[in-house]
């Protein structure tokens, strides 16, 4: 059995970034999946999941109503929970959708109110969020795409 790419990555020396995971072709569509990598795995303590079920319900909203909503495919958490898979169509980089990924954190770091979607009819644990932490990790994760830019895997060629 073949190794996914997602576990040929050094995740010892994986650092918070904006990574190409991978991209899929199927006749003449490319989709590209993202790697929003929020916390530094295996040195790290993991997200807690109240803050990554708002992060997945503020990312949505916000992706499945931005100005490239077209393009989004999928917006939810890595299994392990120290980041987020976001899946566009398009043959795209990290820096292509950095503004995109910005203007999310942006979002949820000014969000105020009811968190979208969480209601019992609408959600199967809707009543498991937690804004505060939630703007805690993206606070983090932002401050660190602004300073440090992490666009490859480590050991990945520019």
């Amino acid at each position: 059995m073949q190794t996914i790419a997602s576990f040929t990555v050094d995740h010892i020396r994986l650092q918070p970034g904006l990574y190409v995971s991978r991209k899929d072709s199927s006749k003449d569509v490319t989709a590209t999946t993202f790697d929003l990598r929020v916390t530094r795995p295996n040195r790290e303590p993991v997200m807690d999941m109240p803050a990554v079920h708002t992060i997945e319900h503020l990312g949505a909203t916000f992706l499945r109503n931005s100005s490239r909503r077209d393009d989004v495919i999928y917006f939810g958490p890595m299994g392990c929970r120290t980041g987020f898979y976001l899946v566009m169509f398009g043959d795209l980089d990290s820096e292509g959708v950095y503004p995109l990924v910005m203007e999310m954190c942006d979002f949820i770091l000014g969000f105020e109110g009811d968190i979208p979607g969480a209601a019992p009819e609408q959600c199967g644990n809707w009543s498991e969020q937690n804004l505060s932490m939630a703007k805690y990790y993206i606070s983090k994760y932002k401050e660190i795409l602004e300073t440090e830019k992490n666009f490859r895997y480590p050991g990945q060629e520019a």
